[in-house]
């Protein structure tokens, strides 16, 4: 009956999660006005309504990070003994990791939740998911297409503007599709600054906002053992490709496979990320780059496994392909390469694996190997 964090992205479930795994909890949900003023306003009123609950109630309080002084009154709560288990939830980690918030002293686990993995659903297109994402609140609307057109700005709205996070909301939004141009790539923030027309400074801190309301993250440089000179910079992600393809412009100049390279990549990287946080073992994710410009996609490393992984927005795959694995596999011959594509059939290539895309995701997942797939 531990108690924890719950923190991802809005519509990624947490809510919809919590009513089902805790039907009979004391539920403050945060989102609603009266329930923030009245919290804000008086946070020990949610002492009377924990105290006023039959003994083992479970407590859900639904965005937490909107009264982040309810903490403190959680945490002495649970220091006083009372049998109740909290669930805490929230959408944006920006206050909760700033200091002076109360985290409890490490009396509640820190859990994440992410969009829909391709195992979770009934059924999987890997056409819809790049188009769409797999966002539970786009996946499940009646009109996902629109219902993604808002999702950004459901966040500037509610969250940017409403939270105060930038004093220029319309810098901030420019910003948003400037850095989508960087989604799967090396971050240069100088070009970001530029093309947005604000300073580098700006662009950091609105990197942050972005990072702390989980809707980006970016992937570090694999360094372990290294044998060659690597690049320095990490990779950025937006947390979903649907959002990516939503903030991504489109235009006359734009070559289709150039934002379906990076949509099928960005879907690779959801997932491992997913079920490298919804498994027991620990891993880390990372990618490989020499100076050289020899680049592997994802290295995934744990206890459990050390896998390198390549992805690939083809039908068919060549030799040259596979090169960059080898390379890597040449200084790391514990690890496991593996290639995706978009073809069909399972296939070995100079001595690379080398699978259908959507046979990986819909076979993968957590505490599972990370090859234990169904299409092998």
């Amino acid at each position: 009956m531990a108690s924890f964090f719950l923190l991802g992205p809005r519509g990624t479930g947490k809510t919809t999660w919590l009513r089902t795994t805790l039907p009979d909890a004391l539920v403050v949900n945060l989102l609603r006005p009266d329930v923030h003023r009245e919290m804000q306003a008086r946070p020990e009123r949610l002492r009377e309504l924990v105290l006023g609950a039959a003994p083992g109630t479970p407590v859900v309080l639904d965005e937490v990070q909107r009264v982040p002084e309810l903490l403190t009154v959680v945490h002495d709560l649970i220091e006083s003994g009372r049998p109740h288990q909290f669930a805490l939830t929230g959408s944006s980690a920006r206050k909760l990791r700033r200091g002076g918030t109360d985290l409890l002293a490490g009396r509640a686990a820190m859990r994440t939740m992410h969009p829909f993995m391709a195992a979770e659903l009934p059924t999987f297109d890997l056409a819809t998911a790049l188009r769409q994402g797999l966002v539970p609140l786009v996946t499940m609307a009646a009109d996902p297409a629109d219902t993604l057109a808002a999702y950004a700005g459901l966040y500037l709205e509610q969250e940017v503007k409403a939270e105060g996070l930038t004093r220029n909301v319309g810098n901030f939004a420019r910003f948003l599709e400037v850095v989508a141009f960087s989604h799967a790539s090396i971050l240069n923030v100088s070009n970001v600054a530029r093309e947005s027309q604000v300073s580098r400074k700006t662009v950091e801190g609105y990197l942050e906002i972005l990072e702390d309301l989980l809707l980006a993250w970016q992937l570090p440089v694999f360094t372990r053992r290294a044998q060659r000179a690597t690049v320095s910079h990490a990779k950025f992600y937006l947390f979903d490709a649907g959002v990516f393809r939503s903030l991504r412009p489109r235009g006359p100049l734009d070559r289709p496979e150039e934002i379906d390279g990076a949509a099928l990549e960005g879907l690779v990287a959801q997932h491992l990320r997913a079920w490298a946080a919804y498994s027991r073992e620990s891993f880390e994710l990372a990618y490989w780059r020499t100076r050289s410009g020899v680049e592997v996609d994802f290295i995934v490393y744990g206890s459990a496994g050390f896998w390198a992984v390549e992805v690939k927005n083809s039908m068919t795959v060549r030799r040259d392909d596979v090169r960059a694995l080898n390379t890597f596999i040449a200084d790391y011959p514990e690890c496991e390469p593996l290639l995706l594509y978009r073809g069909a059939e399972s296939v070995v290539v100079n001595g690379v694996r080398c699978m259908p895309v959507h046979d990986f995701l819909v076979g993968l997942r957590p505490d599972c190997a990370l090859t234990d797939t169904r299409g092998a």
